[in-house]
């Protein structure tokens, strides 16, 4: 039986002992480790690959970069991925303001692409992993957050011990996989710190983030049409929208991985037309767009129900990628909802205005309406 640290040790001592416990039973006895455990299931999948690979835990990390002509190519073939992520990487450093983490794009290889925050580059272990055409897959560097999320395909954090290599056992990481508009995993994004305090926060951080960056990836792709997708009684305009882009014929162009949840539509699938999809005619879509009705309720093949907001994309243009990370601008949310339930109120503003819980004259103020008189 597995000896449990002492109670009398700070929380933090007793975690860092039950990893290096872990660290035993797998890497010196090749034991199963015993659910529950505090070590996540996805660590010990990453080190059970290491080993396959025939890595040892006390080997040297080189942190190796790829030729300049290699990083060279991969920026290139990545800058749609760089652009969407650029805002969203400058404003983790408001969230993550004096914690000594930094962020690390990468590629869907595991190459850093893009590095930015407080690097100390003065701290070679920093200096190591923060450059660009560094190479930290799993095969690479073992067990990171990078080479993890890769490889699960889904957010994760590790603490110290938690890493493969013991020269990695100072890195803590979160990590989130960053899914393109055709399904596809195009990257992914880490939140690293050299030899700071525990935050395991950073995975629904980081998760958020990658979220944001994969919405401005889908709006940056052309369309005619946009369908915001959210469950019935929830305001839309957030992160956590679905978002459709279709063409002007209704076939689907782009899809956010949130939409794609939704609707069902698997990984990797073109998602085809949108009467596939939703049990109305497109073109009932379209109208709703053109009247600006706000969201309606539309029934899937499913059986199930969404809100849909749906906007025309003027000319068919792509939206540009700066701001897109925020979702719909809430004036404008606000507007179709308010547009919605006087429509739904068969144009009884006073009604509309109690079920809202508002007064008319912001009904009529939001809605740019002259005033019933009394």
């Amino acid at each position: 039986m597995t000896p449990q640290p002492s109670p009398t040790l700070p929380p933090q001592q007793q975690r860092l002992t039950l990893i290096e416990q872990a660290r035993k039973a797998v890497f010196e006895s090749n034991t199963p480790l015993h659910q529950p455990t505090t070590l996540a299931p996805w660590v010990e999948r990453s080190w059970r690959r290491c080993l396959d690979l025939g890595l040892d835990p006390s080997q040297r990390v080189a942190f190796a970069a790829v030729s300049s002509s290699a990083a060279q190519h991969a920026i290139e073939a990545n800058q749609p991925l760089l652009r969407a992520a650029a805002p969203v990487i400058q404003s983790l450093s408001r969230a993550m303001a004096h914690t000594r983490y930094f962020a690390i794009l990468t590629d869907a290889r595991g190459l850093v692409i893009d590095v930015n925050g407080p690097v100390d580059r003065h701290d070679p272990h920093a200096a190591s992993i923060a450059r660009i055409g560094v190479d930290l897959s799993e095969r690479a560097v073992g067990t990171t957050a990078i080479g993890t999320t890769l490889a699960d395909l889904q957010p994760v954090w590790l603490h110290r011990g938690e890493h493969f290599f013991d020269d990695t056992a100072i890195y803590s990481c979160a990590g989130a996989p960053i899914w393109g508009p055709d399904g596809q995993c195009v990257g992914m994004l880490d939140l690293t710190g050299v030899n700071v305090v525990e935050q395991p926060a950073l995975k629904h951080l980081v998760a958020q983030s990658a979220r944001s960056i994969e919405n401005a990836l889908t709006l940056s792709q052309p369309h005619r049409l946009l369908l915001c997708l959210s469950w019935p009684g929830r305001m839309p305009g957030d992160a956590s929208d679905g978002l459709v882009c279709v063409n002007a014929d209704g076939q689907i162009s782009a899809i956010n991985r949130s939409a794609a949840d939704m609707l069902g539509v698997a990984a990797s699938v073109a998602p085809g037309h949108c009467s596939e999809w939703f049990a109305v005619p497109i073109e009932t879509l379209f109208d709703a767009a053109r009247l600006q009705r706000g969201p309606l309720e539309v029934p899937l093949w499913s059986g199930l129900r969404l809100s849909v907001l749906a906007q025309l994309n003027q000319g068919g243009e792509r939206i540009p990628l700066h701001g897109a990370s925020h979702g719909l601008p809430l004036k404008d949310v606000e507007t179709a909802m308010i547009r919605k339930a006087v429509d739904d109120a068969r144009g009884n503003v006073k009604e509309a205005a109690r079920a809202l819980g508002i007064s008319r004259a912001t009904v009529y103020r939001k809605l740019g309406a002259p005033r019933e008189r009394s």
